[in-house]
Formats: structure tokens, sequence, C-alpha cells
């Protein structure tokens, strides 16, 4: 299980940069299912609407989806080589599970989120192997292709143990693929990103971006890269993509970027912007104020004779048997979800002790 090693405490961020940039108008409490939008975001995704509704010149704004790949690789720790550009982790899945070998085996956790493993399961001639989270780990054994996992579980907020998967898939001649959905953005992804085989994350989640952007890490070994067939490439996935418009694409981009989706641009407008403000808060600063505030939550529930479902050193919490009143909260201008029967409440940089409170009054 990762621990964190950065002091947790929720007055580790630039307040007055956060006020300026998020105005909730209710307590949020549900960034585990979508993100909230910072200003200079907005104001971006504006002008360009802007722009192509006045016809001016669109094909500049494929310049925020170079500078948004190149502040991901920053995030992750990667290079930019290794990164690609989407709209889906399904697709990517998809791609991942497009390349294996008949017969391979996928080795899966239970109750993993759809998108990280439904193509598996679709694609015929693979062997799809699910098994507890916390047993992930000692499951993978000679034979096993692929270790399918979200860095943090979307319905408990549980953290992988990655460097053990990571041990286990290399001492096998396994590779590891890890969804980042829903810890790029407080998660310290520097530090395992670069040791993984495959990573995907949407960012429209805990990286607050507009929904429409999605990264992908491809493999750093060149025959991992090689094995990765580009079956859904189009011309921004040509070396020259301005010179590969017409009949088939004649030489494929040598880095990450023939895995690129056709972008939808207003999108990555918005993520350049959003991804620029993490970068600014500082992941490390952020990750220590999100989970100060859940540690205050757990510690609030205890209290009041509650127990939330076991996910140290995660913003997400979920509380068994308490979904049910997610619409009650709702009416007093509170937002968190209902996963499973589970009140999940996820807090981030946006939130402070007075909203955490505000769930635990309500909820008393």
């Amino acid at each position: 299980m990762e621990t964190s090693a950065v002091p947790r405490h929720p007055d580790s961020l630039d307040t007055d940069l956060v006020r300026a940039q998020y105005a909730p108008a209710a307590t949020y409490l549900n960034t585990a299912s979508s993100g909230l939008l910072p200003a200079r975001a907005g104001a971006a995704m504006r002008d360009a609407i802007t722009t192509m509704a006045e016809g001016g010149a669109i094909d500049a704004l494929f310049d925020d989806v170079e500078a948004a790949r190149a502040a991901f690789a920053r995030i992750a720790g990667v290079p930019a080589t290794r990164v690609a550009t989407g709209a889906s982790v399904a697709v990517y899945t998809g791609l991942i599970a497009s390349s294996l070998p008949d017969g391979a085996e996928v080795l899966t956790a239970e109750g993993e989120f759809s998108s990280t493993i439904n193509p598996f399961h679709v694609r015929p001639g693979l062997k799809v192997r699910t098994v507890p989270l916390e047993a992930l780990a000692e499951s993978v054994r000679p034979g096993t292709a692929l270790v399918a996992v979200s860095a943090a579980q979307s319905a408990d907020g549980r953290v992988a143990d990655l460097p053990a998967l990571r041990a286990a898939t290399t001492a096998h001649g396994a590779r590891l693929y890890v969804d980042a959905s829903q810890a790029a953005g407080w998660y310290p992804l520097a530090a395992h990103a670069p040791q993984a085989d495959y990573v995907t994350s949407v960012a429209f989640k805990w990286l607050t971006c507009p929904r429409g952007a999605t990264f992908f890490v491809g493999p750093a070994d060149p025959e991992g890269f090689a094995a990765l067939r580009p079956v859904f490439g189009g011309w921004v996935a040509g070396e020259r993509p301005w010179d590969s418009c017409y009949g088939p694409v004649a030489e494929l981009a040598r880095s990450a970027r023939r895995f690129d989706e056709t972008p939808s641009l207003i999108s990555y407008t918005g993520a350049r912007r959003s991804l620029e403000l993490v970068e600014e808060l500082g992941p490390d600063a952020v990750r220590a104020h999100d989970l100060a505030l859940a540690d205050r939550f757990r510690a609030g529930l205890a209290e009041r004779g509650l127990t939330p479902l076991p996910a140290p050193d995660s913003p997400i919490v979920s509380v068994p048997g308490l979904g049910a009143r997610q619409p009650e909260l709702r009416t007093r201008g509170i937002e968190v979800s209902d996963r499973a029967g589970n009140l999940r409440a996820s807090f981030h940089l946006y939130n402070t002790t007075a909203d955490v409170d505000a769930l635990l009054t309500a909820l008393a």
C-alpha cells in the first residue's frame, strides 16, 4: 500500500490562487465524479469558441494540445514523447487489448472501473482473471501477460500497491497497465508512471480539466512500443500530420503521438490552463491538502460511530449504507456520490475544513 511521506495540512496550498480560480456554488465534495473547472480554463475556452464563431485562426488551437501534452508529461514524470492525447480511457484500454496475442492472460482487480477492463473482456481470445485488489501482486504468475489496475479505486478510493505490482510483473515478464484517472492530480504519479508500461488518465477529475481530454503514456521500451498497433490512428497520427490528410498515412509519428485521437480542440484549450494551475500549486501541496481533509472527515466519522471503507492515503472516502442520503444532501447544498450504496465523498484543492465540517454536521 502506498503511504504518504508528505506532511498533511489543509493549509498547504496557495489559497489566494485557489480562490481566484474556483468559486463553487455548493459544498462540492464530488471530484471523484468530476472536478471543478478553474476560471482561467473557462475564459480560454470562451475565447476559443469566439475564435471558431468568427472564423479566426482555428489551427492555432493545436498549440494547446501540445502544451497540455507537455504539462501532463511533467506531472507524470515521463518524456512528452511517451504521451498520446485522446478522449477516453476505454479507447486506450482497447488499444492495448487489440495488441495482445491470442490466449494472453490479463489479471484485473475485483470491482475495477469498467473502462479499465471491459475491452479485455469483449476481445475474443483473451483470458481475463479477476482477484481481490489486495491479492493482485501475489496473483501474478508465469503466463500472465498484463496486469490492469487503477492507481486509486473509483468505488472506495483504495490505493493500489504499485511498487509491489511492478516487482511482480517484472519478475514474471508481464506488463503493467495503470489507470490514473482517480489519482492524477493528487497522487505522486511521477514516482510510478515512468516504471509502468502503460498509463491512462482522464483529466476531468483531479486534474480539473474539461471533459474530452485524456492522456495515454505508452511503453518506454522499443519492443513494447512497436507491439502497440495504432488501429484508430488517423491523420494526426502521422509524423507530419498536415501532410497525412489523404490516403494511408505514409509515416506514423515516431513518438506516442501515433496513438493520438483527433483532439477535441476546445477541451485541450481548457486542459492546458488547468494543468498549468496544477503545476503552479504543486502536486505535493495538493496531495497534503487533500489527504488532510480526508483525515479530518474520517476522524469526524469515528466520533459519530461511523466507519468508512478502509482506504488510507486516499482523498476518496466511502461510508457504507449512507449512499441513499445523497439526494437529501444535495437539497442541503452538499454534493457527494452514491456508489453501490456507499456515500462517497472526495476532497480536493478547492475544498476547506468548513466543507468537511458541513458534511459531518449534515450526517449527524
